[in-house]
């Protein structure tokens, strides 16, 4: 994506069901969890390079000996950071106590990070914030063993003021006013009460309080405490958490907004956001990963007993489909195909921009994940040729020399490796003038393959904000000289904000919003903004099930084209002298090609929970108050 756009999270978690020192026979270790969670977080770095988080639980230890263990880190390169922390205090132990090299018991009574239970996570900041200790995985502290909670999650919720509310009105005082403390100590209100109840139970039934303890791991029911928990949330989340003595779980959100896949053999239990991570570092088949169905939790017992829980009731499946455009690796066996045909099914309309001059047209594709997307174009342009040159030999009736025959075999789709993105270029001036200069050379651009009489045709992923395209990429493009340059959009138009999980909390930083407005201005239907307005203000104190989202009002006057050719009017600047189209994915060509992951409401603003109209109502109200709050 050529716009700076953050998502959220990834999270990884791992359960190893047999004694570690079953991992130092068979994989020569038993740091086999940790090397393994290593290889998990790496894999998912495309979800987030601003912190990194792990966390172990060690099981069965006796009291004094330390069982949990946690780092984060929000250095440039957080993996590599918290990993390099870890492996310096495992090599530190063994240094200066040789026994532990061959003793499994040794190493896990004395070195931390190794454990049976492991939690990974990555994220980049979000709200601007990025500080250590916003970094996940949470941790809240008790001395009973079973109270303990480490959390961590893919996830933002709508209504985290109500939810903040309620724990509130339980007595308690939270610490921050975050989605995830708030979550954190929801769930653990709810074990402080399994605890306590089955504890009292145990007493009644003559159990001393030593014996309690592993009585209350096995009868604690997770499903129940996560039934309780989050009845009331709203949002898109897959959310993992341990519990000191050993039980963990992942629960995905009843709507299936973000992602989650599982697998699990004799050996092991493993949870990722994502389905090819764990297909990758535990070299499995792609049926053997399963996904997490909406509003489902997998739980694993301290026993082991690993099982699929109905937690919430499920909603209309609603998965995000930025994440198949975006996010996720490409190297998800769905996910690939999914962007090949997202660009085959652009290419009528790049067709007609170009006037299906493919002899004279160059194609190329920024940044490096649209690539696949770009595969599919170009196998659809070679599909257009072929029928081009099959009839055109049918037309010579077979009285075409061989010459002319190899003339028109010969023509192929032209493509060219057009922009390179700089990574190593910062922009370290802030004074606006000096710093879109700097803005405008982000991209290096090749040279010589580009004839003033041709198109040249490139492909993002999606285009949410424009800066870059407007400040750097056409700019940059347009000394090449081509005749016209058609920029191509797999994603449909940006229309609405993100509360999922996604950085986009804010209408105008929008360029389809944008392109809107000035259509309104230019048809003197501008009133249109302070009706939509006084109809969000009065909808301020509904209940979120009540709240209608009338910011559809602002584009239905328009059609998607008509916002198209606006769109490339706001982005192309007077300097630019090449022509310029910006083409969009169609919505029903998104369904046609991610027909099992309709979650589409930052396209259409068909939001998949309740709380989602409440949000694009406070964003246009904040937009309208000139208020640069964000709207969740």
């Amino acid at each position: 994506m050529s716009d700076a756009l953050k998502h959220e999270c990834g999270i990884a978690l791992i359960r190893l069901l047999k004694p570690l020192q079953f991992y130092k026979e068979k994989y020569g270790s038993a740091f086999y969890g940790v090397n393994k969670m290593y290889l998990m977080m790496e894999k998912q770095h495309n979800r987030g390079q601003d912190g990194a988080g792990f966390a172990s639980i060690k099981m069965d230890t006796k009291p004094g000996e330390r069982y949990i263990s946690r780092v984060r880190s929000i250095q440039q390169q957080p993996i590599q950071d918290i990993f390099a922390q870890i492996n310096e205090r495992i090599n530190k132990e063994l240094a200066e106590h040789p026994e532990y090299q061959d003793s499994v018991d040794l190493q896990k009574k004395h070195i931390p990070y190794i454990g049976e239970l492991l939690l990974g996570h990555v994220r980049y900041g979000t709200f601007g914030k990025n500080s250590v200790e916003s970094v996940h995985p949470f941790l809240r502290q008790n001395n009973w063993m079973h109270r303990n909670l480490i959390m961590a999650g893919n996830f933002n919720m709508t209504n985290v003021k109500e939810l903040f509310q309620n724990l509130v009105d339980l007595g308690q005082h939270p610490k921050e006013y975050t989605d995830t403390i708030t979550i954190m100590e929801k769930i653990g209100h709810f074990l402080d009460d399994a605890v306590s109840k089955i504890y009292k139970e145990l007493k009644k039934e003559g159990y001393g309080k030593h014996e309690c303890s592993p009585l209350i791991a096995e009868r604690l029911k997770i499903a129940k405490i996560l039934r309780r928990a989050a009845k009331n949330w709203d949002g898109g989340y897959a959310m993992a958490g341990l519990i000191g003595h050993g039980d963990a779980f992942v629960l995905r959100d009843p709507a299936g907004i973000r992602p989650a896949y599982y697998y699990k053999d004799d050996e092991i239990v493993v949870v990722a956001s994502e389905r090819p991570v764990i297909q990758t570092v535990f070299n499995v088949e792609f049926k053997d990963v399963k996904e997490l169905e909406p509003g489902n939790a997998i739980i694993v017992k301290k026993s082991g007993q690993t099982s699929i829980k109905q937690i919430l009731e499920p909603l209309e499946r609603k998965s995000c489909s930025f994440e198949r455009i975006y996010f996720s690796r490409g190297s998800d066996a769905e996910i690939y195909q999914e962007r090949k045909m997202l660009g085959r099914l652009l290419m009528p309309k790049v067709l007609k921009s170009i006037n299906n001059d493919t002899e004279n047209s160059v194609f190329s594709y920024i940044p490096n994940t649209a690539e696949t997307s770009f595969y599919g174009m170009i196998e659809t342009v070679e599909e257009h040729l072929n029928q081009k040159k099959t009839q055109a030999i049918l037309d010579g009736n077979g009285k075409l020399s061989a010459e002319r025959v190899t003339s028109i075999l010969k023509e192929r789709p032209r493509i060219e490796k057009i922009a390179i993105k700089d990574v190593k270029l910062r922009t370290f001036i802030t004074e606006d003038s000096s710093r879109d200069d700097l803005v405008a050379h982000v991209y290096d651009v090749t040279y010589g393959v580009i004839k003033p009489t041709d198109n040249l045709v490139i492909i993002d992923d999606s285009i949410v904000r424009g800066t870059t395209l407007k400040k750097s990429i056409i700019k940059m493009v347009d000394r090449l000289h081509p005749k016209k340059i058609v920029i191509v959009s797999s994603a449909p138009q940006i229309r609405f904000p993100d509360c999922y999980g996604i950085d986009m909390a804010n209408l105008e930083t929008l360029v389809a919003f944008n392109a809107a407005l000035a259509l309104l201005k230019e048809n003197n239907k501008y009133d249109l903004v302070e009706d939509v307005y006084k109809k969000c203000k009065a909808q301020e104190n509904l209940e979120d099930k009540d709240v209608k989202n009338f910011v559809n009002e602002i584009y239905d006057q328009f059609t998607t084209e008509q916002i198209s050719a606006k769109i490339s009017e706001l982005l192309t600047d007077q300097s630019v002298n090449a022509e310029v189209d910006i083409i969009f994915q169609p919505v029903e060509n998104l369904h046609k090609a991610c027909p099992d992951h309709s979650g589409d409401w930052y396209f259409t603003g068909n939001y998949p929970t309740a709380g989602g109209n409440r949000v694009v109502n406070r964003a246009f109200i904040n937009f309208y108050e000139g208020n640069k709050e964000r709207a969740y």
